[in-house]
């Protein structure tokens, strides 16, 4: 679970993870009982300084809520997935290619904001493939969602007051950030969860962190990449973000020293205690404090994590986002996988492979999305009807036995 006193303090971008406790898509009330909450809430938005005009702007053509929002509320990859399904499709050849390709391509303000902010190119980089593909989300319009709609939805159908209450915070930012008229309505749109841009934020971190780095006088994270990037970076700034430093070191660690999981010491005491860097690597300091973690369990491998690792948890509050952000930007940089294989039970699909699989199964009728070697919720769902066919037990997962079997298909 979200940390809830956060999101009071508008630290957290995106929030896909608070929304849990929704109500389900059935319970929401009729369109009509909809337009009363909008109109009702006008009241509260003008208490907050929102014109009329602003107002009306915002809700124009929005007569009722978006109810797909509730049903994507409930799914979050986060916690659902396992480790390995999580990074096969985030840490992936092909975002390791794409993100060195985009270094060189936005070389010069990387290193302005590098320079400025003191947080790493590859990190920012890892970000924004985490968060868009590297701006790809952003060109599948169907995908958008205009952020007043699903704001309005949250704070209307959530059961919980505790998530009507950041909704109805959020959605009092994205009616700010259009009043003050550097922002149109077009470019609030975003994930169902009210998130914005290149670098997915929500309105109150976008209003808190944006940046105009280009100088053209806006804070355009939707439109210019340097923004973004440089308004993430700021965002790890201004959250302790240690510069100079990296997020963790994987690590060799005594069977009688993993009952110590989760637990801080400094480098040194860990050393003592006969945890060492893989490979042979010596640690830069043995003063840093570093928390001691397995994040695929204790078959998995293990890391001593440092302070740049919990402030990337500042954006997303999760331990696989946080490991996946920090493994991606090393790979960037020119670092290979993890010494100790993330534990799964077949080996890991190529992305090439991962195309195929979704070709075949759009042929077969049971996929009809994007093509593009990301295994989500969709490719699952028709991984799990293809598997009924073949009468095996329909996990959704794909496996070298399962393209076997589509390919058999022809």
């Amino acid at each position: 679970m979200v940390i809830f006193k956060q999101i009071t303090r508008s630290i957290i971008l995106l929030l896909p993870i608070v929304l849990l406790g929704l109500a389900h898509p059935s319970t929401v009330h009729a369109d009509a009982g909809f337009r009363n909450w909008v109109n009702g809430f006008s009241k509260v938005a003008r208490r907050k300084g929102i014109s009329r005009v602003t107002y009306n702007r915002a809700f124009k053509g929005i007569r009722s809520a978006d109810r797909e929002v509730l049903t994507l509320a409930r799914y979050q990859p986060e916690f659902r997935q396992k480790l390995w399904m999580y990074f096969d499709t985030r840490v992936s050849e092909e975002a390791i290619a794409r993100g060195k390709k985009e270094k060189g391509r936005w070389g010069r303000w990387l290193n302005i904001i590098e320079r400025k902010y003191g947080v790493s190119s590859n990190i920012l980089l890892a970000i924004w493939s985490m968060e868009s593909g590297y701006g790809e989300a952003m060109k599948k319009q169907k995908s958008l969602r205009s952020v007043v709609r699903s704001l309005a939805t949250l704070a209307y159908a959530s059961r919980r007051k505790s998530l009507r209450r950041f909704a109805r915070t959020q959605l009092i930012a994205a009616l700010k950030i259009l009043q003050s008229g550097r922002i149109n309505t077009s470019h609030l749109r975003g994930s169902w969860a009210g998130a914005m841009g290149h670098t997915q934020f929500i309105p109150t971190s976008y209003r808190l962190y944006g940046q105009d780095i280009d100088g053209d006088g806006r804070k355009d994270i939707w439109s210019s990449v340097p923004d973004a990037l440089a308004t993430a970076a700021n965002l790890l700034k201004r959250n302790g973000w240690r510069s100079g430093q990296t997020w963790g070191y994987e690590v060799t660690v005594p069977a009688r020293v993993k009952r110590y999981s989760g637990k801080t010491r400094t480098i040194g005491s860990w050393a003592k205690l006969g945890v060492r860097r893989v490979a042979g690597r010596k640690f830069p300091s043995g003063k840093t404090r570093a928390t001691l973690k397995f994040p695929a369990g204790k078959k998995g491998p293990a890391f001593l994590m440092l302070k740049n690792y919990f402030v990337l948890k500042r954006y997303n509050n999760s331990d696989k986002y946080a490991l996946a952000v920090g493994h991606l930007g090393d790979q960037i940089g020119g670092a290979g996988e993890f010494k100790r294989s993330v534990p799964r039970p077949f080996r890991k699909m190529s992305f090439k492979e991962r195309i195929e699989i979704q070709t075949r199964l759009t042929r077969l009728g049971l996929y009809k999305s994007d093509i593009d070697g990301k295994i989500g919720s969709g490719t699952r769902a028709a991984i799990r009807k293809a598997q009924i066919k073949m009468g095996v037990n329909p996990t959704g997962f794909e496996s070298p036995k399962f393209l076997a079997w589509l390919r058999s298909r022809g």
